[in-house]
């Protein structure tokens, strides 16, 4: 599988269940808000995060590469496998086309090592304004 680790870090804050998706959040490069009757998460660009929002920041970002059929089985098993036996923790984000995976950014080496180890192609993706 190929992985493009995207340029930006990311941060992920929680709001309430019934607040609205935040204009900042909605202007990122890259952003996902799911709502639950719990709460609003909303990930995007730390640098689109304003500062006062509290927030676990420090996030860097895998994407796989191209667009997976729904068909597919495995695809989230077999990155978070090898991360978890790495001992490196990870927060999924799934979209229509491809998956995400967050991870701290200092467990960033220790990741691509193990990804690269299990077989994966990982490449950095071109530098990107935020």
């Amino acid at each position: 599988m190929k992985l493009i680790v995207l340029p930006h870090e990311f941060a992920v804050a929680r709001l309430g269940p019934a607040d609205a998706i935040p204009p900042w959040a909605i202007d990122a490069p890259i952003a996902s808000a799911t709502r639950t009757p719990e709460e609003l998460s909303i990930v995007c660009a730390a640098s689109h995060m304003p500062p006062q929002v509290p927030a676990e920041r420090g996030w860097r970002c895998l994407r796989v590469a191209g667009t997976l059929d729904f068909a597919m089985t495995g695809v989230l098993a077999s990155i978070a496998g090898p991360l978890a036996d790495a001992g490196v923790s990870i927060f999924a984000i799934s979209t229509y086309d491809t998956d995400y995976i967050l991870l701290r950014a200092y467990a960033l080496p220790e990741a691509l090592a193990a990804l690269t180890a299990a077989g994966h192609e990982v490449n950095a993706a071109p530098a990107a304004a935020d």
